[in-house]
């Protein structure tokens, strides 16, 4: 396959035209795609709804990752279009996070711990016409699943406080839906919540928005969770 023009640029990698259905997403800052690439192969095979992998495009990097062209909004833009209501969102991120979570993991040989995303937001998710897909696995690891539900509300509280957004209140509401259903599935305890503030603080991509109400956003999902104010700073 032969890469062609390039279709658009996100935070960390640009995306490329290619032969056929595929596409080719190249990291920038030499990021290596090993990692994301046997993650994703490993819960392909289980099943789990990510995007189809291709064969290596001709003059192929190490930052390179070639995966099926997806068709569909993605969730964010579906709410903020108002073809997806908030308890719709909240019922799909809960459910795509239980089902990851389902998935024995594949490293650790601690029987608790399980693949995590610790990105599984709207922005992540495609609701392509095969069904809803999980993009973005640069940031996987392996853990407790609390650390992920922890990630996912850390990140909606920071874009309801962000100052730029446009869908504060929206997105509050969605993640005032999503915490109750994650009280079925363990909630997001203090300990979780707290280690989930400390390495969204050392990710390279946070904004100085993002960074600005991060505090603030731990003690919206503790008070949002039914507790008091997050005691703890990163």
């Amino acid at each position: 396959m032969h890469i062609g023009p390039l279709l658009g640029s996100g935070r960390t990698a640009d995306v490329y035209a290619l032969d056929g259905p595929w596409v080719l997403r190249r990291y920038r800052h030499g990021i290596d795609t090993t990692g994301e690439l046997a993650v994703m192969s490993y819960l392909a095979a289980s099943g789990f709804p990510v995007p189809r992998i291709g064969p290596p495009a001709e003059g192929a990097l190490p930052t390179d990752l070639v995966v099926r062209r997806l068709t569909g909004p993605t969730l964010a833009e579906a709410l903020l279009a108002g073809t997806v209501g908030e308890e719709e969102g909240a019922d799909l991120l809960a459910r795509l996070l239980r089902e990851l979570h389902a998935i024995p993991s594949r490293l650790s040989q601690d029987p608790e711990d399980r693949i995590l995303h610790l990105g599984l937001h709207p922005e992540n998710v495609i609701l392509a016409s095969e069904g809803a897909t999980v993009i973005d696995w640069l940031t996987t690891r392996e853990g407790p699943p609390a650390l992920d539900r922890a990630m996912t509300s850390l990140i909606l509280a920071q874009v309801s406080l962000d100052p730029a957004s446009t869908a504060g209140d929206r997105v509050r509401g969605l993640l005032a839906a999503l915490l109750t259903r994650f009280a079925d599935d363990g909630g997001v305890p203090a300990d979780a919540l707290a280690r989930a503030t400390v390495l969204r603080a050392q990710d390279p991509q946070l904004t100085g928005d993002g960074t600005a109400v991060l505090d603030e956003a731990a003690d919206l999902v503790a008070s949002l969770s039914g507790r008091g104010p997050a005691h703890f700073r990163g």
